[in-house]
């Protein structure tokens, strides 16, 4: 179904993956140009803002497809449930749903997420060229010098979110800014971006068992 391929494009900001896989989409119900998704998610204290991001990027994915006249989606389940869709039917917008309670504007939000993404996906896709030589020079290792794997396509997806550079002569061991890691500081900066690696995939699995508790027919399985 066209619509719901569409939303594998909307990600969990925290665990990076689309909310498809995650088994956050209970339902899509097509009528004509008419969409309408349910949305339900693992705890029904999931932090609000995280769960109002995933649910105004469905309705705005499903929206910008070419044939779609009125999309709704609607969050199930969630203690703010009620607060979050009446924000999206009025398209209101983040600030104009939890005004006063939205400290953080929601793009910065996304920014924060989209680093820490980065630098799983630095991580893993340095892991495995390591497995293949455990001598690299990785202070000079480009995305040329990437293997074409899964975890280097993902890397690839991650620094264009953040306008860093493609060129296959770029160095993979940057910041959110494209600033390489000094030589000295690379065993240091790979520690941490194994911690937040590790922090990410612990977390996917933790949100899917939550999910399979709350909601025993779920079928979705961790990959």
């Amino acid at each position: 179904m066209d619509a719901y391929t569409a939303l594998d494009a909307v990600l969990d900001p925290e665990l990076d993956e689309p909310i498809t896989d995650l088994g956050f989409v209970h339902s899509v119900d097509v009528d004509g140009g008419r969409v309408t998704v349910h949305l339900r998610l693992p705890t029904s204290f999931c932090a609000p803002n995280f769960a109002y991001l995933m649910a105004s990027d469905a309705k705005d994915v499903l929206t910008a497809l070419p044939w779609t006249t009125e999309v709704v989606v609607m969050l199930d389940d969630h203690h703010d449930s009620d607060l979050i869709n009446r924000g999206l039917a009025a398209d209101a917008g983040y600030r104009g749903t939890f005004g006063h309670e939205a400290e953080e504007d929601l793009e910065e939000l996304r920014q924060t997420f989209r680093r820490k993404a980065h630098q799983s996906a630095m991580e893993r896709a340095l892991t495995v060229l390591l497995r293949a030589d455990d001598d690299v020079d990785l202070h000079a290792v480009t995305l040329a010098d990437l293997p074409a794997v899964p975890a280097s396509h993902a890397l690839l997806r991650r620094r264009e979110a953040l306008g860093l550079s493609l060129e296959p002569s770029a160095p993979v061991l940057v910041d959110e800014h494209g600033t390489p890691f000094p030589r000295a500081e690379i065993p240091l900066r790979l520690r941490f971006a194994r911690s937040v690696r590790i922090s990410i995939e612990g977390n996917a699995h933790f949100c899917r068992g939550l999910l399979r508790t709350r909601y025993p027919e779920s079928t979705v399985e961790a990959s």
